[in-house]
């Protein structure tokens, strides 16, 4: 099960895109934790338009982390490069505060937190 509490996963994006997203994503890394930020529960929502305009909502572990200035920006320019993305908007979001009941199982099996 990936972040089930506060994503929102829009479905009507063209064939595809939403897995292609997902990808992409899991290829973002936490500079503090090992783990992708899709696993780590960062994503809270991934808005898909019919056009291939795409909407995030993120957060970050905590709000003194030291790349929360430039963090969104990347995750922006990772998306545009996917196939079938028009434009990427990214927006950092502190509510609800991230906590380690957001993360997958497959990220909590990585960090042996069973």
């Amino acid at each position: 099960m990936i972040n089930p509490d506060p994503i929102d996963l829009q479905l009507s994006a063209p064939t595809g895109l939403r897995e292609r997203l997902v990808k992409a994503l899991r290829t973002i890394f936490d500079p503090e934790i090992p783990v992708n930020i899709y696993d780590l529960g960062l994503i809270y929502a991934l808005n898909i338009s019919p056009n291939g305009d795409v909407n995030v909502r993120m957060t970050l572990t905590a709000a003194n982390c030291p790349v929360a200035q430039g963090f969104p920006e990347h995750v922006q320019e990772v998306l545009l490069l996917v196939e079938g993305v028009n434009d990427v908007t990214v927006e950092l979001v502190w509510e609800p505060p991230w906590s380690r009941d957001k993360m997958s199982e497959a990220a909590r099996l990585q960090l042996g937190m069973f």
